[in-house]
């Protein structure tokens, strides 16, 4: 057996022994813990870092839009908050309000001369206009952007449906411009064209849909009617009369209306009665308030025999001219003869677009909103103020031969009213199309 004192002594070195390595163990322990926490000190400095760039990203992109004005990746529908006569805008998106860009990889959306339906009025091209560029201007929101325009979802949306245009000459224009839209999506044996009288009927056969446009310049009945024969000195108008004009498009499930070019004067004989009638009266008023009654008595004839949930109404706002090249900083006498760029300038307002017209367009679909249906106002004025390159000018057919002195100074008869096509009118059937899938 061991002594007491040589336990002792095994003892204590057992005791050191475990002291030296528990020691060293505790060394391992607590380096191992350190490195640890070092990696996970440096993980949630990293973790901070990305969510402060993240947040300063957002901020650095501008508030969130209330509006996504573009197509969803999975269908073609488009969400839309419009701005409508009364709205306030409260952050969302004004379609109207932007500027245009030059994109010549996207636009134009068709080709003139590849249009089965183009009109030699519009025909620009075809009329020897060399520079082009005005085909080639994308219309651009500032705080969201327009979905492009799909010929087969639209004729999807038309299927077994009426889609007319009832209006003047700029209404007829933005039709034949929804009829180039929607040509290449057709097979050439699968649509016709034909006209009665004021009515124009494009069919697009597979899809038993038809696109039309019907000659309605004052919207009422009027002395210039005829749809070939309405250059008349006096406009006579039937302020009280919409069924024989309403008889031809009532019951459509798209209704696109539009008035104004044909107001443009001081003032307007109004009948009371019927042409030819013995008894009828003639009396001249003020243009603004004439156009008033007319307006209310198309609201009138709506709201009383169209079914808005049936139809969808819209009115196209003023169609500005471009006559005087002093109004955008240019030498005076000049016009949009020879004009191939945009003005820039976003504050720009030419004087022949009447401003009392518009808000009467405004005041007249506010009331039949707070009746129960509501109209779409396609806010154009300001958006196509701008292009002053995009009228047709000289390079359109002429209906009547040129006089020398007309050859002698081009400017003299170049058209700055209408629009070129492909062009401006294009882009006022992309705010339907989009205002269209936005309600689907």
């Amino acid at each position: 057996m061991r002594s007491p004192q040589i336990k002792r002594i095994a003892f204590a070195k057992k005791m050191a022994l475990a002291k030296r390595f528990g020691h060293r163990s505790q060394q391992l322990s607590f380096g191992f813990w350190g490195v640890r926490q070092r990696f996970g000190l440096l993980f949630l400095f990293l973790i901070s870092a990305l969510l402060v760039a993240a947040f300063l990203t957002g901020k650095s992109r501008g508030p969130k839009e209330d509006v996504n004005f573009g197509v969803n990746s999975d269908s073609d529908k488009a969400t839309v908050k419009e701005k409508r006569p009364g709205d306030q805008n409260h952050g969302q998106c004004d379609v109207f309000s932007g500027r245009w860009v030059f994109d010549n990889i996207s636009y134009p959306i068709y080709s003139e001369r590849n249009c089965s339906f183009m009109s030699d009025q519009l025909a620009c091209a075809k009329w020897g206009r060399s520079d082009l560029k005005y085909q080639n201007w994308r219309w651009q929101p500032h705080r969201c952007s327009l979905p492009r325009f799909n010929a087969t979802a639209m004729l999807e949306r038309l299927r077994g449906k009426r889609m007319v245009f009832v209006g003047d000459s700029l209404n007829r224009g933005q039709w034949v411009s929804m009829v180039c839209l929607l040509d290449s999506g057709i097979e050439p044996n699968h649509k016709s064209m034909h006209s009665n009288g004021s009515l124009m009927v494009f069919t697009a056969k597979e899809y038993n849909a038809t696109v039309e446009f019907y000659w309605a310049p004052l919207l009422v009945e009027s002395n210039s009617d005829d749809p070939v024969n309405h250059r008349l000195p006096d406009r006579i108008v039937r302020v009280e009369s919409m069924e024989k004009h309403a008889q031809h498009w009532s019951g459509a499930e798209f209704l696109i209306f539009n008035s104004y070019l044909w107001w443009r004067r001081p003032k307007m004989k109004v009948l009371w009665g019927s042409f030819g009638s013995s008894d009828a009266v003639y009396e001249e008023i003020e243009m603004i308030r004439v156009f008033r009654m007319t307006l209310e008595t198309w609201a009138k004839w709506v709201v009383s025999h169209e079914d808005p949930l049936k139809t969808k109404f819209f009115f196209v706002g003023v169609s500005p001219t471009h006559f005087s090249s002093d109004e955008w900083g240019e030498k005076q006498g000049g016009n949009c003869y020879n004009e191939t760029e945009p003005i820039r300038d976003e504050r720009y307002w030419g004087e022949g677009s009447d401003k009392r017209m518009i808000d009467a367009m405004d005041q007249v679909i506010a009331g039949m909103r707070e009746k129960g249906v509501s109209v779409s106002f396609l806010n154009i004025t300001q958006l196509s103020e701008y292009r002053k390159d995009g009228h047709p000018s000289i390079y359109r057919k002429q209906w009547e031969p040129l006089k020398p002195e007309q050859l002698a100074d081009p400017a003299s008869y170049a058209d700055c009213i209408h629009w070129c096509l492909p062009g401006v009118p294009d882009t006022w059937n992309e705010l339907l199309y989009a205002s269209l899938f936005s309600h689907q």
